[in-house]
């Protein structure tokens, strides 16, 4: 297990003021002993979350990538494939990898694992961007995303499972709610320095420091995860990769609740989806300047420092309204973003795009900490991981098909996009509303 249980003092007040716990050792679905250790591994979980996902910011396909790989000369086809690799194959494998790390008692070491190799590969992207351009960067730097895809797969099997065991219900939300939060505010940082400092359109040298700082992130976030107190738990369902796979798919039409809340997922996907349209929208209107970059990562930060605690909170109380809620956002900001494109004479269409990108972020967050926390919380200790893989497995091939927004976009615009996508969003909320309730 490692770690010694937690005493009163400083920081069990501050896990009880955090957590709003008035006694941090009743725990509603974890053992004695897990809950003994719940206080030191509920700032484990927030720190190495912190470091992972402001890794994940400062290394986005959807600004970071894209942006590097345009100031690289790589071809233009390459951007469309950088969400989709990212995306998929963080999910696809999934259902895969369940059964292996469903034999192993101690599942803490497959995310430390998968940490490292996330924040090798993004080292790995610095240096190409160093040393090469065009597209051999561009194929290298696509290589090196599909590595980072699959560790991070691995990563997200674990990590929910390791929080079912490690943090009670009722108080995971707050732990990727704080986590969301704390990495947003360090995102506003890097986009308010790289606003002001303006730098130059074709430097790469801002983007591998980025893609630096963000593999360090990983290997920190490693070590925190590390020292988790994490017991042993159950071993069945570890067989076979492939029959453990088709065994656990059956599981979409025997259970109705995740047949359910895969369905509402499905179409919350559309709050994630349609984000690049709205940079494809806003670059056309502003000129495309790496100001705009920064401007994007503050907004991008803020929404996430903002809204992460508060739908932390919303979520533990009732996670279907919370995705209900945020599917309406998203699809109110996405109408709105459609009007702004049909005003040719909009004043100040920065600060109007970077109002809609801000709000479909907060949306997102909002579908992400809900959609976490009702799918861990409708599971249990026997099916969670079961669970995890299968859902995100599905919604890997989901987002495959979602691929072909893009050729939708060529055909009728990025702006048809937006309001394809934020109708998706409106009948998103209308059925998340009807979910049941999971806490």
């Amino acid at each position: 297990m490692g770690g010694a249980v937690p005493q009163p003092g400083v920081s069990r007040n501050l896990y009880e003021l955090l957590a709003a716990d008035e006694d941090a050792r009743v725990c509603r679905d974890i053992p004695d002993e897990a809950c003994r250790e719940q206080p030191r591994n509920f700032f484990i979980h927030i720190a190495s979350l912190v470091s992972s996902k402001t890794g994940d910011r400062l290394a986005s396909p959807k600004l970071v990538l894209a942006w590097l790989l345009t100031n690289l000369g790589a071809p233009a086809f390459m951007l469309g494939l950088l969400v989709p690799l990212r995306e998929s194959l963080s999910l696809l494998p999934q259902l895969l990898v369940a059964g292996s790390i469903r034999r192993v008692a101690v599942r803490k070491w497959f995310w430390v694992a998968g940490s490292i190799v996330q924040g090798v590969a993004v080292a790995a992207m610095a240096i190409v961007a160093l040393v090469l351009t065009g597209a051999p960067a561009g194929w290298c730097i696509l290589a090196l995303l599909v590595v980072f895809s699959l560790a991070r797969g691995v990563c997200s099997v674990s990590a929910k499972d390791v929080l079912g065991k490690t943090i009670s219900k009722g108080r995971r939300g707050t732990v990727t709610g704080y986590a969301s939060s704390a990495a947003g505010a360090i995102t506003i940082a890097v986009g308010l320095i790289t606003y002001v400092f303006e730098p130059a359109r074709q430097d790469v040298g801002l983007f591998v420091v980025l893609l630096a700082v963000a593999a360090a992130l990983w290997i920190v976030a490693a070590l925190f995860f590390s020292r988790l107190s994490e017991y042993r738990g159950a071993t069945e369902g570890g067989g076979n990769a492939i029959s453990e796979a088709l065994r656990q798919m059956r599981l979409i039409r025997q259970d109705r609740d995740l047949r359910q809340f895969l369905f509402v997922r499905t179409l919350l996907l559309s709050t994630a989806l349609v984000a690049p349209f709205y940079v494809t929208v806003a670059g056309l209107r502003t000129g495309g300047a790496l100001t705009q970059f920064g401007a994007m990562l503050v907004a991008t930060g803020t929404a996430s420092f903002l809204s992460a605690p508060l739908w932390g909170r919303m979520a533990d109380r009732s996670s279907r309204q919370v995705m209900a809620t945020a599917a309406l956002l998203a699809s109110v900001a996405g109408f709105a973003t459609a009007w702004f494109v049909q005003m040719p004479q909009l004043p100040y269409p920065s600060i109007a795009f970077a109002s809609t990108y801000f709000l479909l972020n907060i949306a997102h967050s909002g579908v992400r900490v809900g959609r976490k926390t009702h799918l861990i919380d409708i599971a249990t200790a026997q099916n969670r991981a079961s669970y995890v893989a299968v859902s995100n497995t599905f919604i890997g091939l989901m987002l495959l098909a979602g691929s072909a927004f893009g050729a939708v976009a060529a055909i009728a615009g990025p702006t048809a996009v937006i309001v394809l996508l934020s109708g998706t969003s409106l009948v998103a909320a209308a059925a998340a509303w009807k979910l049941t309730e999971a806490q």
